[in-house]
């Protein structure tokens, strides 16, 4: 900004710091934008498809930036596609579009799993799990560790964000275990909490892998998939597809950091102590959180067993109206998650905009581009080409969901037309790796800032983590997952 003349600087100065901050970060996404315009529509492809794209892309990289909130660029996205024409000419059929995405179930089911996680913020039962779990096995460090990925699993299945599951739930309380041994942020910090940070991360980017429920982009990518192949994915689908690989990493994560950084203290002899100490003083558990157990276990109970009967977003709108009539949540506490309904009007924008690639016939040309280029590979290569180079790309992603958006799409189209999978093996191929994704970078998920800046890991070891432990992600996955898939897909 100092390249300004002395008059353009003073206005600059003297504008509020919010329209600063917008005009800052809004230039990336503008800039974007702008520069896809000016590029020659590619042959085949009909100028319409080409200018939603420049809009699309601008979209994805203002989601990064954020010069006004996610959810808010996201809306802004649809309603300039539709009072443009892009999509569809005629305005009733753009408002029906535009509109489109806030009747997807998926989004309600979103919705829903959040008010349920906030339920379980505010009764404390997240936290009474986690004390519990360190009372009973926190006796070694790496026994900590694995309470760590225990407590994380064990509240995965409904908690949609890994933001309020590990930023919200886990890092409040493991972040008091340090101070214990004498670990602090800075120079004592690998003495035990780098280990038990590091530890908490990677445990969520595997959870988050586990369950459709346990992170928002996979709920995404369930929606994009349905609206790129055709293909519905059953809460339990995912689940047992990725059943192997999860109960691996989960079982390998705490040990495998423990030898790539390892702890200096060993042993947490005061560990359980503590725990059992901040459970006397939360005392007995409560009705109300007895209700709230009773009220998850009978939502993940349908989403197991009950899909014959009831969808998930049906029984996870129901249990919600369950707690609200028992007290547990109240209608302001709905009515007030202002996160919930964030990310509800985010999930269902972004789920809108993807569509969107495919209705103006975007993704089919940009497949139809890439395909040749894989021809001479066979069927295994084009495995580990398509799952690399998807995971790798994440590299260049603020966010899970932004990512999902802008390739899964393009990924699976491209995908599908190879035989020797089917477009649902190949759907849970890729969106597998969603989750794992997150450890790449300090920025790769919502959790991993925190940790980044908690003090306790060592900027060059998060990286160097991330490398590592990607790349051993990627190999249980390539080695366990994707025979496992194919072989659940050939039944």
């Amino acid at each position: 900004m100092r390249a300004l003349s002395p008059s353009a600087w003073i206005y600059w100065r003297s504008l509020p710091a919010h329209r600063r901050h917008v005009l800052t970060r809004g230039i990336a996404p503008a800039a974007i934008g702008v520069a896809l315009l000016l590029v020659p529509v590619p042959a085949g492809l009909p100028p319409r498809a080409w200018y939603y794209f420049a809009l699309f892309a601008a979209v994805i990289v203002g989601i990064t930036t954020e010069p006004i909130p996610a959810p808010a660029v996201g809306l802004a996205g649809v309603i300039i596609a539709a009072m443009s024409g892009l999509v569809h000419q005629n305005p009733a059929q753009s408002i029906a579009w535009a509109l489109s995405g806030f009747s997807n179930s998926l989004a309600w089911l979103v919705f829903a799993s959040m008010v349920l996680a906030a339920g379980y913020e505010k009764t404390g039962l997240g936290r009474r799990i986690a004390l519990w779990l360190i009372k009973n096995l926190g006796g070694s460090t790496l026994g900590l560790g694995y309470v760590v990925a225990l407590a994380d699993l064990a509240i995965a299945p409904f908690t949609p964000s890994n933001v309020a599951r590990s930023a919200g739930t886990i890092y409040p309380v493991i972040r008091n275990i340090p101070a214990l041994y004498g670990s602090a942020p800075g120079a004592t910090g690998r003495r035990m909490g780098g280990y038990l940070m590091y530890t908490a991360l990677a445990a969520t980017c595997v959870t988050s892998s586990m369950f459709p429920t346990a992170f928002a982009a996979n709920l995404l990518a369930v929606g994009l998939i349905a609206q790129t192949v055709g293909v519905s994915i059953s809460w339990r689908e995912w689940v047992l597809g990725f059943l192997p690989v999860g109960l691996a990493l989960v079982a390998l994560v705490p040990a495998l950091v423990y030898w790539l950084y390892p702890p200096e203290v060993k042993r947490a002899p005061h560990a359980p102590g503590w725990a059992a100490a901040e459970l006397a003083k939360m005392g007995r558990m409560s009705v109300m959180e007895t209700m709230m157990l009773a009220g998850v276990l009978f939502a993940v109970s349908l989403w197991v067993g009950g899909s014959r009967y009831t969808d998930a977003t049906t029984a996870a709108i129901f249990a919600v109206v369950l707690l609200i009539t028992r007290g547990i949540v109240s209608w302001d506490d709905v009515v007030g998650n202002k996160q919930a309904w964030s990310v509800f009007v985010w999930f269902s924008t972004l789920v809108t905009l993807a569509g969107g690639l495919v209705e103006v016939q975007f993704v089919p040309w940009l497949t139809g581009f890439i395909e040749p280029a894989l021809t001479v590979f066979g069927f295994p290569a084009v495995i580990g080409v398509l799952v690399v180079s998807f995971f790798l790309l994440h590299y260049l992603f603020a966010t899970v969901s932004g990512h999902a958006a802008a390739l899964l799409p393009v990924f699976l189209s491209v995908a599908v037309r190879f035989p020797g999978a089917s477009p649902k093996t190949w759907a849970l191929i890729l969106a597998f790796t969603l989750g794992l994704m997150g450890i790449l970078t300090p920025y790769a998920t919502g959790p991993s800032p925190l940790y980044y800046s908690s003090g306790f890991i060592r900027h060059r070891d998060f990286w160097l983590g991330g490398l590592v432990m990607g790349a051993v992600f990627l190999l249980v996955y390539l080695l366990i997952g994707i025979p496992w898939l194919l072989w659940r897909g050939a039944r």
